[in-house]
Order: structure tokens, then sequence, then C-alpha cells
């Protein structure tokens, strides 16, 4: 007697949005973060996946994505589709996206920080503003609840990456953001090592918009960027988009010449009809003292130049993904490279 053939596994329904989120230490954030967004994008009514990306974390993160990933207890709905990728070890947040994106399958990507910061119901303004024909749509926290110490570093980004993109954005550090595919594949393509990827994304889009979000205090958790990580980040913009600081280091050398010169002309002038005076020396030290600052400072950027060119011919890879969860689970691969 012939048996049964096995009753067949429901295809996942090719995802319209794919919301990627770069995860490091957010133990405490990621089972609400699950909930909410599964809510939020279910009442879209469109096929979406979720991708969370673990960026190295030290404590229980990839136990819990493990959890979202296989629910017991039919805890989503079967077309629900959520995926997560582990890093060998902490790459940075624009790495994880990068990885996001390279694994995403939608039309509409979505980056989304996991903080919970940035609420996940804002998630609908940003599809629906970009379905007026934008290519990408960012989010500006209109009422940002951080502290001084950070909204000062996020002035100075904003201002620089406006000034070396030419498209002028009020907030380029929030992560709440919305991509075309095409702009996507852009991106893809680019072998950089490091990038900033919203500023990269409006190198390719042709259509950018900007509109306000709900921003919340962190309530569990600590945030990953220290003082450091952002005069990093400040100097990795300025030589990662624009030759303009070599400019301006250069315009500055040749007026610092010439105020020299000037200087020195009228020194010698006044020492002909004064006579020398006992306080002068120091005023050449002080002089010197500046001179020295400047031409560290253009020490300092040129061998940020050089810097990112020696990063770029070792051609590494940008990240190595230890492990994936979801679609192609449990493969180990390395990602972001040149050519991949």
């Amino acid at each position: 007697m012939p048996q049964p053939a096995p009753a067949s596994r429901a295809i996942p329904p090719e995802p319209y949005i794919s919301v990627i989120i770069p995860v490091f230490n957010e133990e405490e954030n990621l089972q609400e973060l699950g909930e909410r967004l599964v809510r939020t994008l279910t009442g879209l009514g469109r096929a979406f996946e979720i991708i969370f990306v673990d960026d190295g974390s030290t404590d229980r993160s990839w136990e819990i994505l493990t959890e979202l990933c296989h629910p017991s207890g039919q805890r989503y709905p079967e077309h629900v589709q959520i995926r997560a990728l582990q890093f060998h070890r902490n790459f940075g947040q624009h790495q994880a996206i990068f990885a996001g994106f390279q694994a995403a399958r939608g039309q509409v990507m979505v980056t989304l920080d996991a903080d919970l910061q940035n609420p996940p119901e804002e998630i609908p303004k940003l599809v629906a503003k970009l379905e007026e024909g934008y290519d990408t749509v960012g989010g500006w926290r209109e009422n940002r609840q951080d502290s001084w110490f950070r909204k000062l570093p996020s002035f100075s980004i904003n201002y620089l990456m406006s000034k070396v993109t030419g498209v002028k954005l009020r907030d380029y550090g929030c992560m709440l953001r919305a991509y075309r595919r095409e702009v996507v594949d852009s991106i893809n393509q680019c072998q950089e090592s490091s990038s900033f990827i919203p500023a990269l994304a409006n190198l390719y889009a042709r259509r950018v918009a900007e509109i306000p979000v709900g921003h919340a205090e962190r309530q569990r958790g600590q945030s990953k960027y220290s003082l450091f990580k952002l005069i990093r980040l400040n100097f990795d913009l300025m030589t990662g988009f624009s030759n303009l600081p070599i400019h301006m280091v250069g315009l500055m050398g040749i007026t610092i010449a010439l105020l020299g010169l000037l200087f020195g002309l009228f020194l010698f002038i006044r020492r002909l009809f004064v006579g020398p005076e006992v306080g002068g020396v120091f005023t050449l030290f002080a002089i010197l003292f500046v001179f020295v600052g400047l031409n560290t400072l253009a020490l300092a950027l040129v061998g940020a130049y050089v810097g990112r060119i020696y990063k770029e011919v070792r051609q590494r890879p940008r990240f190595v993904i230890r492990q994936t969860l979801g679609a192609d689970e449990g493969k180990v691969c390395v990602g972001g490279g040149p050519g991949s």
C-alpha cells in the first residue's frame, strides 16, 4: 500500500521589507525588540524578514537570538521570518549593517539599533515616505533624549557630512533609516574596508528625504560609543569621503608661510628703528609653538590618509561570519572582502 506523501512545508513569501539590526551586548532589550518589531511589521500587511547581526557580543545576546529564530510554542505566526548572523568578533556597527545588506532579500531595507531608543513603531512612517518616490529616507531625532556629551559630536558629524556629500541632513547619526534595493546594491559593490553607511548611501541616492522620528531614553544597557570612538569616527569620516582636509591644510600652510614672512620683515624693520627687546624671544617661541602644533596636525591628517591606504591594500575582509540562523543555517563564511 503506497505511503502518503509527507506534508510539504510552506515556503515563506519573498520579503518586501528587510529590517537589519546590529547587536552588541543588548541581551536586556532583544526580547522586547523582537515582539515590537513583529507586531509593527505585521500591521503593514507586507511580507518581511528581520535580520539580527551579532557583532561579537560577550553577553547572552546570541542565546536570545537563537530563541527568537527558533521560538517554542508558536510564539510568532508562520509568516514571520527571523534570521541571525554571528560575527567571529566585534567588527563594528557599520560592518554589521554591511553583512545584513548582503544577506537581505527585501526591496526595502530598514536599519535600526537594538537599544530601543529609536522605536520600531516608526518604521511604517519611513516605508511610506520611501514609497513616495525617494531612494533613501533618514530619521531625524526631533526630541533627542541623549546627553550633551553625545549631542555635541553628532553636531560636528552632521555638519561635516552635509558639506562633504552635498546633502544637508539634520541627523546623519540616526540609524533608523530606509533604503531602496537599488541603493543597497550599489553599497554592496563598494570594497572599502570601512565606511559610514548613511553618507555612502547618499552618494548613490537620487532623491533623499528626512522625517522626524521618536527617540526614547535608554532604559537598559549602556551606550557603546565612548568619547574616543566618537573622535575616531569624525577622523574616519573626514578622510573617508573627501580630500578637503588635505587641501585645507595645504592652504593653511601657504597662509602661515606668508604671515611668517611678513612678521619676520616686521621684526627686522622694528629692530632697525627701535632696537632689540628682551621680550622678543618669548614672542618668537610662542609663534614657534603655534607652527609646531599646525605641523603636527598636518602630519596627523596625512597619516590618517596613509593609514586608510594601508588598510585598503591589505584587502582583508570586512567581517567574518561564524554562524547563521534561519536561511543557510549553521554556515560559517567570510564576507565583505574584495569580490564578495
